[in-house]
């Protein structure tokens, strides 16, 4: 049967359980029952739509977004997986038409507002706007009002609506999002993947691509740069990769073509924005910031004159910003616009700033610090079924319950600081849903407009979404906006101006090459590890290798092994391999090295290929599998899978460009295989246990360190401990080696650009190669007394000197000094003996 067929014949019988009590305007199906006209040129394959084909693409998309590593976390809440329905939200040409000319007018509108309210404040002193609903808002930053001639004013470059429809089909702004608007990544993902899993319905509907907007983008933001740059550097300030648009801040990064920074990454000196160098503060910036498209709100930028004690942003920002120094998009202050106590008075501002009528209407809303206002609003909040909801001005996106006696009491004594807003009655669109129905819920559409040469231009479409439930995660449509003409522009956007060509090679900030150098240092401890969880159940799966009373001596080898490299929590061997596959809460185990690996790889995100993320998709799956079977076999299976995953990211990184970053990620790589490499043998060979033992733990390494074929053509006769030794420490040609690893690890270090061939990272190295190259094999695993202690003590003094090693590199290259710490954070006791 067709969904869409089955849908429609349910949202027009009202008798139906999910049918709204009160009618909804229907996004997809007429009052007359019919396809509304955008669905009715989709109708040849839409209504083909059956609910097996519905079930194949739901699960493909969630696929899709799982190898992007698409996520999404509500303040206060866990990061989630990003909800992509697979039926589009779909509008004609000349439906957005009237929503197009909405949208930039609305944009203009608040570009005018807020150079009005950090300039003449002229709906100030003629009280179109009350002075406490501007000047009471967390969001008015007065560090940048009337900050005199040659500070510009803030202003918008990107703004964001949210629009509601109401029972009759009429568009309603239901919020404004200017601070640091959000979503223009996931509409575009969302655009990505459902060409991939529904690509002939939409080839059947012309579309406007997304890609011209993006390339519009870019070009407004290069023309923002302050007077006289003609080469801006422009960089993505992100709070970090624990944001809640995380993903979408990196997704905008790399489509623009910027590097994606964090506060620590900059710094200000003389008045302007800079890049901050490696061993800062001891060298001098030389990489200037010229446009920052910030993703941190305006009170976390600067914890000098905003916000006190804040990480995220950058100190002396705001003063770099009044001396037009730097650009800040959106301008910082913007954050007053969304103030929900504003939309009754949008009206009046836009015929006294733009003399002209407001287009697209805002939902009805009442400032509290109103007594007209205040005397209309509370009564309707006393109803059985409130049709207002009530906000505090500083946070709009959580209601309140204004029945609460705590709230009631809170607006009795600040009313000022309180807004009531009518719940619209949304507009619905079907919904695919586990139980293999389409279903109808209410929708919400987020529009974009970008300042464009010297107008704002929408996007031509959006971001949809839908509330399933209360409390899960919001599920999104991909929108499609039909043109009336296939030969009508993409974005009516013709062409964007061609820029002059200038190459820019934006050096990385210490905190990326740190990040990038654990990514190696994590990428490589996880791998190493599953490999001898892999190669000890192997030994523990032979005939006789494991009983109820007692491991074969060679299985306890590897376990002792397995213990040096992360402890133990199981005497039962199966309970511990499957600890350390799957507790990431664990130090030292394969899924903390995941979750570390991950965590490091999310804050150069801008740095590495999308196809980066399908390796942890990929592990993800290999864990389900593994929690949801547990039987021995699983174990190894599961092990394995990973291990593929762990291997499939070097596919990836060998595609990276030779840069810095690329370099600092395999000196981690081949530093951290010396240090499991040392450990591992440090405590397997520490001891001669006996031929069979002795002959299946070194079997057992050399699975561990991909060497036993090598091993097995290269030498014949009785498997020795020095043949071992040797192929695994000294051998150049062998990947797997220690001296194979230094010698990487010294070309990596050497292309990096910190380094001078006499620095200690490297003078280091040189020691350690030396010593290492002195090594004589059958001396250091000769054994005496049943032990091998020459070889223990060279093997542990290597790895101390690789620790010295990373500790070396990360003062090199990495930010010199103590981290910063916020004066709220010091005791009196610490301030008075920093004073001493």
């Amino acid at each position: 049967m067709s969904v869409l067929r089955d849908y429609a014949a349910a949202v027009s019988q009202p008798t139906l359980p999910f049918a709204s009590a009160a009618p909804r305007f229907d996004e997809v199906v007429d009052a007359d029952g019919t396809l509304r006209p955008a669905w009715q040129g989709l109708a040849t394959l839409a209504l083909g739509l059956t609910r097996e084909e519905l079930d194949r693409v739901d699960g493909e998309i969630a696929r899709f977004l799982a190898d992007d590593g698409v996520s999404y976390a509500r303040a206060g809440a866990e990061l989630q997986p990003w909800q992509l329905d697979p039926m589009p939200f779909v509008m004609d040409a000349a439906g957005w038409a009237r929503l197009d000319v909405g949208l930039a007018q609305r944009a203009e509108l608040l570009n005018a507002l807020l150079a009005d309210l950090y300039g003449p404040q002229v709906v100030l002193r003629e009280r179109i706007v009350p002075a406490a609903v501007v000047l009471g808002h967390a969001g008015f930053v007065r560090a940048m009002a009337r900050a005199g001639d040659d500070a510009p004013p803030p202003d918008l470059l990107l703004s964001a609506t949210d629009l509601g429809r109401d029972a009759a089909g009429d568009w309603h702004v239901l919020a404004d999002r200017v601070q640091a608007p959000s979503g223009l990544g996931y509409a575009a993902e969302n655009r990505r993947v459902i060409s991939q899993v529904l690509p002939d319905l939409l080839d059947e509907g012309a579309l406007h691509r997304m890609d011209p907007y993006f390339a519009a983008l870019r070009a407004a933001l290069i023309a923002a740069a302050p007077e006289g740059v003609s080469t801006p550097r422009i960089v993505v300030l992100s709070p970090g990769p624990l944001s809640e648009t995380a993903f979408d801040q990196a997704f905008l990064a790399n489509a623009l073509g910027f590097p994606l920074v964090q506060g620590s990454d900059l710094v200000v000196r003389d008045g302007a924005v800079w890049m901050k160098p490696a061993q800062w503060p001891s060298r001098t910036p030389r990489e200037r910031v010229d446009v920052i498209l910030r993703r941190v709100d305006a009170e976390w930028c600067d914890p000098l004159e905003l916000r006190a004690g804040s990480r995220l942003g950058v100190a002396g920002l705001a003063e770099a910003v009044r001396r037009g120094r730097v650009r800040v998009v959106n301008g910082l202050g913007a954050g007053v616009l969304e103030n929900p106590a504003l939309l009754p008075y949008l009206p009046a501002v836009c015929e006294r700033l733009l003399g002209e009528q407001l287009r697209l209407p805002s939902v009805p809303a009442w400032w509290l610090g109103d007594d007209d206002a205040r005397a209309e609003a509370l009564p309707r909040l006393d109803a059985a079924d409130p049709a207002l909801e009530v906000f505090d001005i500083d946070d709009p996106r959580r209601p309140l319950a204004a029945t609460d006696p705590a709230v009631r009491g809170r607006i009795d004594r600040g009313p000022h600081r309180f807004a009531a807003v009518e719940r619209l009655h949304l507009s619905q669109v079907p919904v695919w849903d586990a139980g293999g129905a389409a279903s109808a819920r209410p929708v919400t559409l987020r529009g974009f407009a970008i300042r464009f040469g010297s107008t704002y231009r929408p996007l031509v479409g959006g971001l949809a979404t839908v509330r399933t439930a209360p409390e899960a995660a919001p599920r999104t449509k991909d929108v499609w906006v039909l043109k009336s003409d296939e030969a009508d522009p993409d974005q009516g956007i013709a062409e964007v101006a061609s820029l002059p060509t200038t190459r820019s090679d934006p050096t990385l900030a210490p905190r990326a090459l740190s990040d990038l150098f654990w990514t190696g240092r994590y990428a490589e401890r996880a791998e190493d590890l599953l490999r001898l969880i892999i190669a000890t159940q192997a030994a523990l799966d032979q005939p006789g290798a494991h009983t109820a009373a007692r491991a074969a001596e060679s299985v306890r080898v590897l376990l002792a092994a397995l213990d040096r490299l992360a402890g133990t929590r199981w005497t039962d061997p199966e309970a511990e391999f499957r600890s350390l596959l799957l507790d990431a809460s664990r130090p030292g185990s394969a899924a903390h090295s995941i979750a570390r690996l991950r965590d490091a790889m999310e804050g150069v995100r801008d740095q590495l290929s999308g196809d980066t993320w399908r390796v942890f998709s990929n592990i993800d799956r290999a864990v389900r599998a593994l929690r949801s079977a547990p039987h021995p076999h699983r174990t190894a299976e599961s092990a394995g899978r990973m291990l593929a995953s762990m291997l499939s990211l070097y596919g990836v990184t060998a595609n990276m460009i030779r840069d810095p970053g690329w370099h600092m990620m395999e000196a981690g790589r081949y530093l951290e295989r010396g240090l499991q490499l040392t450990t591992l043998l440090s405590s397997a060979l520490s001891a001669s246990r006996g031929p069979r033992t002795d002959r299946e733990v070194l079997e057992s390494l050399l699975l561990s360190a991909e060497s036993v074929v090598t091993h097995r053509r290269r030498y014949r006769g009785a498997m020795r401990a020095a043949d071992v030794a040797e192929l695994l420490l000294l051998d150049r040609g062998n990947p797997r080696s220690l001296a194979f690893s230094l010698q990487t690890l010294r070309e990596h270090l050497a292309a990096l650009p910190a380094s001078t061939g006499s620095s200690r990272a490297e003078r280091l190295l040189d020691q350690l190669e030396t010593g290492l190259a002195e090594v004589e094999v059958l001396e250091v695993t000769a054994v005496v007394g049943g032990r091998r202690e020459r070889l223990v003590e060279g093997l542990e003094s290597i790895r101390a000197q690789l620790e010295q090693l990373s500790d070396a590199i990360a003062d090199l290259h990495f930010e010199a000094g103590p981290p910063p710490v916020s004066m709220t954070e010091l005791s009196l006791v610490e301030l008075m003996g920093a004073r001493a």
